[in-house]
C-alpha cells in the first residue's frame, strides 16, 4: 500500500499522518494499519564479485512475495527465493591459488501473521534456508504499539535460528549453531517533514562459527553481538525531495568494531517516476583472532605464524580491518493505479586502506561487488 493511502485512516495522527504522505519517508520499522487489498511482489536479482585476476561469485536469484489480508485485522505475507551460486571460491584469504569451482542452489522462505489492533500490532513468523551443506530454520515475534496521539511508534522483535552446517569437502562435519536475536526501537514524528528512528539490537549465538572451507579456521564457539542505529527522514519541500540519514555502530566479542553512515535522496523527476541515488561507507576493525597469512611454497597452505592447533585463527577476509564504499542508484515508476516497478544497481568497493583510524589489514586484495 502506497504511503499516501494511509492519510485517511482516523489511526494515525496528525502529524504521523502527515510525515507518512511524503515520498521516501517512512522508516521500516514503522507500525501500520492492515493492508486493503492484496499484494504481489516479483522480483530478479543479481549478484556478481571479483578480485584482480579473479572473477568469483555470481548468483541470480528469483523472488516473490506477497501480503494477503485476511478479515479486518489480520494480514499474512510471504517471500520465497531460489539462489543459484556459481563461481570460484579463494580457499585462503584473497589467493587465487588453491581456488575451488562451486555450483550451488538455494532455497529460501518466509512466513508471517499480523493481528493489527487499535494502536498495536503483534506478528509471528518462521523462515528456512536449505542448501547442501547449510540449513537455517527461524521462529520470530514482534510487538509494536504507539502512543496516544498516535505520532510515536515503539517495537519490541525476538528471534531463534537453528543452523545446521556440512561440507562438500568433509562429508563427516556435521556441527550445529543455536542464535537467539533481539531488537528494540523508537520512531518518532518530529514534524510533517521529519521522522526520526533510533534502533538497539543484539544476538546471543553459541555452537559452530567456524568457515568449514578455510583451513586453518578455528572462532570461538560463543559470538554476542551488539547493534546501535539511527535514522533521520527529512522532506525539502520546496524540492519535493526527501533526505534519508543513517548511521549503525556494531561490535561483537569476536572483536570485530565497525562503523556504517549512509545517505539517499529521494527526488520525484515526473508524474509517477521516482530516482534516488545512495552512498554507504563502512569502516571495520579486525577481529581479535584474524591473521594475514604468510604464504610459502615450501608450508602449502598459509599458516598463521606461530601457529597454535589449540588456539582461536581465522584468515577470513570479512574478519579483517577495511573500509568500503557503495554507491547505488534506484528508478521507481508508478505504472498504474495498481501496479508499480523498480530497478536498481549498487557497486561496491572494499579496500584495507579506506579503514578510518588506522590502518586496515595488509596483504588484501581488492574486492568488487554489484549487484
Amino acid at each position: 500500500m502506497a504511503a499516501t493511502d494511509r492519510t485517511d485512516t482516523p489511526w494515525l495522527g496528525s502529524v504521523l499522518a502527515a510525515a507518512l504522505a511524503l515520498p521516501g519517508l517512512a522508516p521500516q520499522a514503522l507500525a501500520e494499519t492492515p493492508p486493503e487489498q492484496a499484494e504481489l511482489s516479483l522480483q530478479q536479482l543479481s549478484y556478481r564479485d571479483w578480485q584482480p585476476g579473479l572473477d568469483r561469485i555470481h548468483v541470480q536469484a528469483p523472488a516473490l512475495g506477497w501480503v494477503l489480508p485476511v478479515g479486518t485485522r489480520w494480514a499474512v505475507e510471504g517471500s520465497l527465493v531460489n539462489d543459484s551460486v556459481s563461481g570460484a571460491s579463494p580457499r585462503y584469504h584473497t589467493a587465487v591459488s588453491g581456488a575451488s569451482r562451486l555450483d550451488e542452489d538455494r532455497w529460501a522462505g518466509d512466513l508471517k501473521l499480523t493481528h493489527y489492533g487499535e494502536r498495536e500490532a503483534w506478528a509471528f513468523g518462521t523462515a528456512a534456508s536449505n542448501e547442501h551443506d547449510y540449513n537455517s530454520h527461524t521462529v520470530s515475534g514482534e510487538y509494536r504499539w504507539s502512543t496516544e496521539d498516535n505520532n510515536r511508534t515503539w517495537n519490541l522483535g525476538l528471534s531463534l535460528t537453528r543452523d545446521a552446517i556440512g561440507s562438500t569437502d568433509d562429508p563427516s562435519l556435521d556441527q550445529h549453531r543455536r542464535t537467539w536475536q533481539w531488537s528494540t526501537g523508537v520512531t518518532q514524528a518530529v514534524s510533517a517533514t521529519d521522522l526520526v528512528q533510533l534502533s538497539l539490537g543484539g544476538s546471543h549465538g553459541t555452537g559452530y562459527f567456524n568457515d568449514p572451507y578455510k583451513f586453518p579456521d578455528n572462532r570461538p564457539r560463543l559470538r554476542n553481538q551488539l547493534t546501535l542505529s539511527a535514522r533521520w527522514n527529512h522532506h525539502i519541500e520546496s524540492l519535493g525531495a526527501t533526505l534519508r540519514t543513517a548511521w549503525r555502530s556494531y561490535g561483537d566479542t569476536f572483536g570485530v568494531r565497525a562503523q556504517t553512515v549512509e545517505a539517499a535522496w529521494v527526488q520525484p523527476i515526473a508524474s509517477g517516476w521516482q530516482l534516488t541515488p545512495s552512498l554507504r561507507y563502512t569502516t571495520q576493525k579486525a577481529a581479535r583472532f584474524y591473521y594475514d597469512p604468510v604464504y610459502s611454497s615450501s608450508l602449502g597452505v598459509p599458516f598463521p605464524p606461530g601457529y597454535d592447533a589449540n588456539g582461536f585463527h581465522s584468515p577470513d577476509q570479512r574478519l579483517s580491518g577495511f573500509g568500503a564504499l557503495t554507491a547505488g542508484l534506484r528508478l521507481e515508476v508508478a505504472l498504474a493505479a495498481d501496479w508499480d516497478a523498480n530497478v536498481s544497481y549498487d557497486r561496491y568497493e572494499q579496500r584495507s586502506g579506506w579503514r578510518l583510524g588506522g590502518d586496515g589489514s595488509p596483504g588484501l586484495a581488492p574486492f568488487s561487488a554489484q549487484w
